[in-house]
């Protein structure tokens, strides 16, 4: 083999708890393994792109061994602990904004219905757009202190737009109690002053911002669920990361935390509200 035959060198790609040491980038392309629902998703992704949202990854290639090439987005992904730059209002802003963006461009693009999307942290109540449900910091990619790209739409499924906010929210405001949300964000984030920056950035009407701490308890619970799904399956991953992160009780605190604020969290969304009607 001479050095013009030579494969092209590969990094490996960190980030997230799935796919630890598979996911790679060699050149301009990242090579993972696929999810089962590949096709419809590369078909969604390519439409997407069609629709003029030029921030997700482009769709290359299936392999027959199970693994998909797509094209790399360049820019910087904060990984945990989460550094300031990536938790300013600018930060958060754009993050809502590169959200309804992917919102628009998807809502004109009809789901396959025949596709087995991901039930684990798919919204309970279905709906007709392919939501991200995992537009966590290690999934957007920045550029000049504004979210650019979105990476990783394996947990992809139907739902509702302001499913996705809210999921979005858990993440970004944190929706966290202190303690929870210490481990790996910055100190002296205000939660309901954050959660009303993500919705303006987002443009949620004012209707969406009644419910949307609802809709957050509703996907903190689902997600709990998808954490003990995976626990009890045996995946030593989600299990070590449990117990290094306070166990049951740390969920049943941000639960009840969540619950105990809803009244906060609901002001800061409507106070003055410049949200769209409907």
């Amino acid at each position: 083999m001479t050095a013009e035959d030579d494969p092209p060198h590969r990094d490996v790609l960190t980030g997230g708890m799935a796919n630890v040491g598979a996911v790679f980038r060699r050149g301009a392309l990242v090579d993972r393994p696929a999810p089962r629902t590949a096709r419809a998703l590369h078909a969604h992704l390519l439409a997407l792109g069609h629709h003029g949202f030029d921030a997700a990854p482009t769709p290359v290639h299936l392999t027959e061994d199970g693994r998909e090439q797509l094209t790399f987005l360049p820019g910087d992904v904060a990984l945990p602990p989460f550094p300031p730059w990536a938790m300013t209002p600018t930060a958060l802003t754009s993050v809502g904004r590169l959200l309804r963006r992917l919102h628009e461009a998807g809502a004109d693009i009809p789901v396959d219905v025949h596709a087995a999307w991901p039930q684990d942290l798919a919204d309970p109540e279905g709906g007709t757009l392919l939501c991200h449900n995992d537009v966590c910091p290690e999934n957007v990619v920045f550029r000049d202190g504004r979210a650019a790209g979105l990476i990783d739409f394996d947990m992809a499924a139907p739902g509702r737009p302001l499913w996705d906010v809210a999921m979005t929210a858990r993440y970004w405001v944190p929706m966290l109690d202190p303690v929870s949300a210490s481990a790996l964000h910055p100190a002296g984030l205000d939660a309901p002053t954050r959660l009303r920056i993500l919705a303006d950035g987002y443009g949620l009407s004012l209707r969406e911002r009644a419910e949307l701490p609802d809709t957050i308890e509703q996907a903190t619970a689902v997600c709990r669920a998808f954490v003990a799904r995976r626990v009890a399956d045996g995946d030593t991953t989600y299990l070590q990361a449990l117990t290094e992160r306070g166990g049951w009780e740390r969920w049943d605190r941000i639960q009840d935390w969540l619950v105990r604020h809803r009244a906060p969290f609901t002001a800061a969304l409507l106070k003055g509200s410049p949200g769209r009607r409907g």
